[in-house]
């Protein structure tokens, strides 16, 4: 193998291929998981209450693993802790399938529920 002269007139082996489990690690910033996480939940309560501000996230990556804080608003009526239930289960497992990371706790802050008109013949009156 001949030698690769560098700038500085140093001698360098030509680079060779690196073995991908010694290449390093990807590092996913918090603040893009959590983008991931609010989106999730944005899907997960499709559609959102009338002037309902969308839900924000705030993440904590600690090794391979994200803990996700969620602030949701929702309407009311509705069965309130199945809605969170659902958007629990559904930002773990979008966090999970598009970081890789596993996501222990998802924690759900509910800021504000918002009064869902119903329609007169679902309360009942007719003419």
């Amino acid at each position: 193998m001949t030698p690769v002269t560098g700038p500085l007139g140093d001698t360098r082996r030509p680079p060779t291929a690196v073995e991908a489990a010694e290449r390093g690690a990807t590092r996913i910033a918090d603040r893009v998981v959590a983008k991931i996480a609010a989106q999730a939940a944005r899907e997960a309560l499709d559609p959102l209450p009338p002037d309902a501000v969308p839900p924000h996230a705030t993440v904590v990556v600690h090794h391979e693993s994200a803990r996700v804080r969620l602030h949701l608003e929702l309407g009311y009526p509705s069965d309130i802790g199945a809605r969170c239930n659902a958007v629990r289960c559904h930002v773990a497992e979008r966090v999970d399938a598009l970081t890789g990371m596993e996501v222990p706790e998802v924690t759900v802050h509910v800021e504000r529920l918002h009064l869902v008109p119903a329609t007169a013949a679902a309360q009942g009156r007719t003419r």
